[in-house]
C-alpha cells in the first residue's frame, strides 16, 4: 500500500508492507496529473519487499519521464533499497540520494541542509 501527498511542487511518497504493480500505478497517475518538474520524497522505512513487475515498470516508468523530478530524496535503512536507488540514477536527470533520517532529507529538499551535511 502506498500514500501520496502532492504539494505545489513535491510529491510525498510512503510505501507500507509490499509495494506491488498496483500501487506504482497509483503513484504513475499522480504524477502525469503533473505540470511541471516537482521534487520527490519517497518513504520506504515500512516497505517490506516488492514485486517483480513493480520493479520492471520502475525501470519502465524512469525510462519514459527522465526529466519529471528535480531532486529525489529516497528514506530507508536497507542497503538493497539504497543501491537500487542509486541504479535508477542511470534513467533519471535527477539528483537522486538516500537518507536514514527524515529531517536530513526534508532539509535537503528545501534547501536548508548545513554544508557540512
Amino acid at each position: 500500500m502506498i500514500t501520496t501527498d502532492t504539494q505545489e511542487s513535491r510529491i510525498n511518497v510512503t510505501v507500507l508492507g509490499e509495494f506491488t504493480l498496483a500501487d506504482f500505478k497509483e503513484f504513475e497517475e499522480v504524477v502525469m496529473k503533473l505540470e511541471s518538474t516537482v521534487d520527490l520524497f519517497v518513504d520506504l522505512r515500512e516497505m517490506n519487499g516488492f514485486t517483480v513487475d513493480m520493479a520492471l515498470e520502475e525501470i519502465r516508468f524512469a525510462r519514459a519521464h527522465p526529466n519529471d523530478f528535480a531532486r529525489i530524496a529516497v528514506l530507508t535503512e536497507d542497503q538493497w533499497v539504497s543501491w537500487s536507488a542509486w541504479l535508477s540514477q542511470i534513467f533519471l536527470n535527477a539528483d537522486v540520494r538516500v537518507f536514514n533520517d527524515a529531517d536530513d532529507a526534508e532539509a535537503w529538499l528545501a534547501g536548508t541542509e548545513s554544508p557540512a551535511a
